[in-house]
């Protein structure tokens, strides 16, 4: 028999890409190919760029060259936001990149094997290297705030059928998945049949689920209807991924943000009144144009006050086509780095904070590796000593707390 055919697929990015890479994955597998081991070579490979700062396509270019380095005779197809918004530049690396545009992502595998009939279905079966499983129920975007190349690289929002979304999620639970990760470009935007509420509680309603988590949503987006869906669902993790971006309002409106400071705030507020255990983790901006010391100063004070679980931390990066691109006052690359290690540090010291209430709690620990994994409630613990393996779901005493997470107990 001839030997097994090889891949390598390569993600940069968010979720969204890894949901789609996964699923390359899962289709190639089924057609007969086998991942390529290191040293290996490959026959196919794929790279599943992002653009949404200079480093990710910094970052995307070098993992593209570094494939044709290592695999000089497979195949090279290229997709993902930076395929989108910068083709030829790609192209310009090496005649053998094939470049898939976004909209036609979901079919790449139809473009690499004109010829083949019957190709698996874009879907996935599981997540690789993952004890939680992001499930893509939206994409696309129709906020264009100024800063964000993304509405023009993936398009106007569209969702995903419920339905659907249920079957994937029941073939996921069968693999033996006890988390499941709602994601999308804008998963606030979801309309598949029903509202996002529906389909938390569509999927909440699975049998074998253990925990249900909500990527990134906007604070405006989260309706009475959603509130009550997390916070009284049989499995949803009460910890939302709420996105702040600017704790001024200035920035905020300049960014083109639907919500101001005050409504994030209120909407923090009234998830952890209705749940005292509910945390929040966020992403931020630093630099943008305009960004004031005293502006500074109000998304710092605002770090205080939430006590995030986790902030994800981004210093502005200007991007072609974008309104803010073109704004004046853009902040000096020192500035934005001084802001950025700044509220770094504060946000280590806050989530310290944080995590400190909940010592000598018993909770429930979903093991992600080495003795390692996550309370419901998004809280990272660490378990010495315990022979653990992934998916483990262990209930814990929480006994100390350290600089990078809890410390825990069987």
């Amino acid at each position: 028999m001839p030997p097994m055919k090889k891949f390598k697929v390569v993600t940069l990015g968010c979720r969204t890409n890894q949901y789609e890479s996964q699923s390359y994955t899962d289709q190639l597998r089924q057609m007969g190919y086998a991942p390529a081991q290191e040293g290996e070579e490959a026959d196919l490979c794929i790279v599943n760029t992002c653009t949404v700062t200079d480093g990710a396509d910094s970052s995307s270019r070098h993992e593209i060259r570094s494939l044709l380095r290592a695999h000089p005779n497979a195949r090279l197809a290229v997709t993902g936001c930076m395929a989108e918004s910068s083709p030829d530049a790609l192209r310009q690396i090496d005649s053998r990149i094939e470049i898939v545009p976004n909209a036609k992502k979901e079919r790449l595998l139809e473009q690499i094997f004109p010829d083949e009939e019957n190709l698996p279905e874009f879907s996935i079966k599981t997540f690789d290297d993952h004890t939680r499983a992001f499930v893509k129920v939206q994409d696309g975007c129709n906020s264009f705030c100024t800063y964000c190349i993304i509405p023009y690289v993936r398009g106007r929002s569209r969702s995903r059928q419920i339905p659907e979304i249920v079957g994937e999620v029941e073939g996921l639970i069968a693999s033996g998945y006890k988390e499941v990760v709602i994601t999308g470009i804008n998963v606030g935007d979801f309309d598949g049949g029903g509202k996002l509420a529906d389909l938390v509680r569509a999927v909440d309603a699975v049998p074998g689920l253990k925990r249900l988590r909500i990527s990134s949503i906007d604070p405006d987006e989260i309706d009475d209807d959603l509130a009550d869906a997390v916070i009284n669902g049989k499995n949803t993790c009460p910890s939302m991924h709420i996105v702040l971006q600017s704790g001024s309002n200035v920035l905020l409106k300049r960014m083109n943000r639907k919500y101001t400071r005050q409504i994030f705030m209120e909407t923090v507020e009234r998830m952890v009144r209705l749940n005292p255990d509910f945390t929040v983790t966020t992403d931020i901006i630093v630099g943008f144009p305009g960004e004031s010391e005293t502006d500074f100063q109000e998304t710092t004070d605002l770090v205080k006050e939430v006590k995030f679980a986790k902030v994800h931390m981004f210093p502005y990066s200007a991007r072609k086509r974008t309104r803010a691109a073109l704004y004046p006052n853009q902040v000096p690359s020192d500035v934005k780095q001084r802001r950025k290690q700044e509220l770094l540090r504060l946000s280590e010291k806050t989530g310290f904070e944080l995590r400190q209430k909940f010592v000598s709690r018993r909770m429930s620990v979903l093991i992600e590796g080495d003795g390692t994994g996550h309370t419901a409630n998004f809280l990272k613990v660490k378990i010495p000593n315990a022979k653990l393996k992934p998916h483990d779901l262990v209930d814990v005493l929480l006994v100390r707390n350290d600089p990078d997470g809890l410390i825990g107990e069987i």
